[in-house]
């Protein structure tokens, strides 16, 4: 799956940019997948590694992990980098339900 068909894969899509290596990707981790469980259904939520994506990083200008971007029908919505708590996190995505 290429990336412009994963964000057309449903009506909204979650990013998450992060790098194992990444001590603020490792602790948004739970609430990553926190927030994923909670917008089951509602909300595709998927995470790129940026060493294993460096083309789709170039193209999005991601410069910093993590960087989290929503997707609304294909088109970016919301972008934030850097830790948050999840109820940011889940606010931005309600937001565009």
């Amino acid at each position: 799956m290429t990336y412009e068909e994963l964000i057309e894969s449903s009506p909204l899509v979650l990013v998450e940019f992060f790098a194992t290596w990444c001590s603020h990707c490792k602790a948004m981790e739970p609430v990553v997948q926190q927030v994923k469980e909670i917008l089951e259904g509602k909300c595709k939520v998927q995470q790129l590694d940026v060493d294993l994506n460096q083309e789709v990083c170039e193209k999005e200008q991601i410069s910093g992990t993590p960087t989290f971007i929503l997707y609304k029908n294909g088109k970016e919505v919301w972008r934030q980098s850097g830790e948050m708590p999840g109820r940011e996190l889940l606010e931005a995505v309600e937001q565009n339900f």
